[in-house]
């Protein structure tokens, strides 16, 4: 295979933040790289963010990926838009398979996957996240919500704890919790932190144009400018899983510092391997696996 096949130095497997910076410095360190996206990169969310350095005006998710492939083929990465099915080794090098039945050696592996967001099974909930209704991350854009009636849906711890950080930032805070659950302890001890809790199911929610709308379990309608979704996310690891890197109790990757994981020169960094779910940390994890990647084949 190795005689018919040019391998390449990496493959990166994913365009969003941490896939397209690690792809920039690859080509800088005049490494040859090839970029597999599927065009679901979580950042196309973000409506507007006004805490990723040097957007002091903010910028919305699809001009910043757009921006950083530009930036990225400007270095020479190749980009395209393919669909991994499997990846095994031949002696020491990757081979990434494509749906296909394409077959690509590198070797070294970047996987930049991300997470997958749990959406609620509501009528125009995709285009309320665009639209910044429905968010996903109080860390990125609470600050935009000050003084607002924010509510979170949630199921879980994950939604407890996004209300209680939320209250940094308004006053008005709702809990609508979905599950079973004993309705009036949990009242009570939300009421002490300054977060009404509320029980709801799914049906009880109408997304409109400019807000969300609670119709049940209250005397008159609430009405909240906007709504955070705390119903977890399932991390795209399938692939480094298969190979047999090990994971965390939580689902991440485990990485070393140089965001090698546990499998020798293959690499992960962004939201597959830690809970802190930032470009700019993703970015930063990019370019430390590249760096790394690039040393390691300099000393071959």
């Amino acid at each position: 295979m190795h005689a018919k096949t040019e391998i390449c130095d990496a493959i990166v497997i994913g365009a969003g933040p941490a896939g397209l910076t690690a792809a920039t410095y690859l080509g800088r360190f005049r490494r040859q790289c090839l970029v597999l996206e599927d065009g679901h990169s979580r950042a196309r969310w973000i409506p507007t963010s006004h805490n990723i350095p040097g957007f002091t005006a903010g910028i919305g998710g699809t001009e910043f990926l757009a921006t950083l492939k530009v930036q990225s083929m400007q270095y020479g990465a190749q980009i395209r838009r393919a669909h991994v099915t499997a990846i095994t080794m031949d002696e020491s090098v990757f081979v990434v398979t494509l749906d296909a039945q394409e077959s690509l050696c590198s070797r070294y592996l970047l996987l930049a996957t991300g997470v997958k967001d749990h959406l609620p099974a509501l009528p125009g909930v995709s285009e309320a996240v665009l639209r910044s209704l429905m968010r996903f991350c109080p860390i990125c854009d609470a600050f935009e919500a000050i003084d607002r009636r924010i509510a979170v849906i949630g199921n879980g711890i994950v939604g407890e704890r996004e209300a209680e950080f939320l209250t940094t930032y308004s006053k008005e805070v709702t809990l609508l919790h979905l599950g079973e659950s004993e309705s009036k302890p949990r009242a009570r001890e939300f009421k002490v932190r300054g977060i009404e809790w509320i029980p709801i199911e799914l049906d009880d929610l109408l997304i409109e144009k400019d807000h969300l709308t609670l119709r049940a379990n209250t005397a008159d309608e609430r009405r909240f400018d906007v709504a955070y979704l705390a119903l977890g996310c399932s991390a795209q690891h399938r692939l480094a899983k298969d190979l047999g890197a090990a994971c965390d109790s939580q689902g991440a990757l485990i990485v070393n510092g140089h965001q090698e994981t546990s499998v020798p020169r293959l690499y992960a960094a962004g939201d597959l391997v830690r809970g802190l779910n930032q470009v700019i940390v993703a970015a930063a994890e990019g370019a430390i696996a590249a760096t790394d990647i690039h040393n390691k084949l300099r000393g071959a």
